[in-house]
């Protein structure tokens, strides 16, 4: 059986770093958490290893995740954070953390900041051009029109940069009109280095928690016929989807829907396609695969 990877999860503690996005009305997750609580539900998908992705733009997330990764192998890859804003400072910062196979690419959050046009500015763009030469991946954060017109820029200006879109930034689930996302994600795949994320797909209304499998299914399918399943990758979106109907939840809807392809898309979009990407060290791979297997929790 092909290796289950989960392409999106975070771990955060507000003790260690600053998460500005962090607050009460965030309820259940508005606190530490750690891969641990996630553990039962990963051994129940038959996930073997998962990708953590920053939740701040700060080094101490960093350092929470890689701490997080040495003590569980389980965990096969990190995208980390460096300022994009400051080139020379990202370039010293990516090169120390790729000393470990484990960091293997880099996300802002830019979707915090004011500005959606962040990504443009020149200082910005630098940074950018540190991660295409370096080789190292994006994950752009998408929430808004603004951010998903913003790819098809970035592709000219960075042929080399390989960038994924996280939770196939955030299509209009739950509403009538489709438009300017339907179009836009079919731009944005037009470059065969763009990728995204099957992750985070919750309804776009005020009661997030109000989607259905049936309301995913036609923008999953756009999704598939813009990028294929050779560029799409899963990611559950862990704890995020803890107010959407939980981890278990979103599997169990998801797993459907993907258990209607063949099994070589099924196979891309589950594991496949994230290795691929991320460049992910084989033998992190394997190692989870083994403990995978075997019946002491090993998390």
């Amino acid at each position: 059986m092909d290796a289950i990877i989960d392409a999106h999860q975070h771990v955060w503690d507000p003790g260690r770093a600053a998460y500005d996005w962090l607050g009460p009305e965030l309820g259940p997750i508005n606190r530490a958490i750690g891969i641990e609580e996630l553990i039962p539900s990963l051994r129940r998908a038959g996930v073997v290893g998962t990708v953590l992705v920053q939740s701040a733009d700060n080094a101490e997330d960093t350092r929470l995740m890689l701490e997080t990764a040495g003590a569980h192998p389980e965990i096969v890859a990190v995208v980390a954070y460096v300022p994009l804003d400051r080139p020379e400072d990202a370039a010293a910062q990516l090169d120390e953390l790729r000393q470990t196979s484990l960091v293997v690419g880099v996300r802002n959050l830019i979707h915090t900041i004011p500005d959606p046009e962040w990504l443009l500015r020149p200082d910005v763009d630098a940074g950018l051009g540190v991660l295409e030469d370096a080789g190292a991946t994006f994950d752009l954060v998408s929430v808004l029109p603004e951010h998903l017109a913003l790819v098809p820029i970035i592709s000219e200006r960075h042929p080399r940069l390989r960038i994924v879109i996280d939770h196939l930034a955030r299509p209009p689930i739950g509403f009538d009109a489709r438009e300017p996302w339907w179009t836009q994600i079919a731009e944005a795949a037009a470059n065969p280095l763009v990728y995204a994320k099957v992750s985070g797909l919750y309804s776009a209304t005020a009661d997030a928690g109000s989607w259905t499998p049936e309301g995913i299914r036609p923008f999953l399918d756009h999704a598939l016929e813009s990028f294929g399943p050779s560029r799409l990758m899963y990611g559950g979106d862990w704890p995020i989807s803890v107010l959407s109907g939980g981890y278990d939840r979103v599997w169990d809807a998801l797993a459907l829907l993907f258990a209607e392809l063949e099994p070589a898309a099924r196979a891309s979009i589950l594991g496949a396609t994230a290795i691929e990407f991320y460049g992910i060290d084989p033998a992190r791979v394997t190692v989870a695969q083994a403990l995978s297997q075997t019946p002491a929790n090993h998390f």
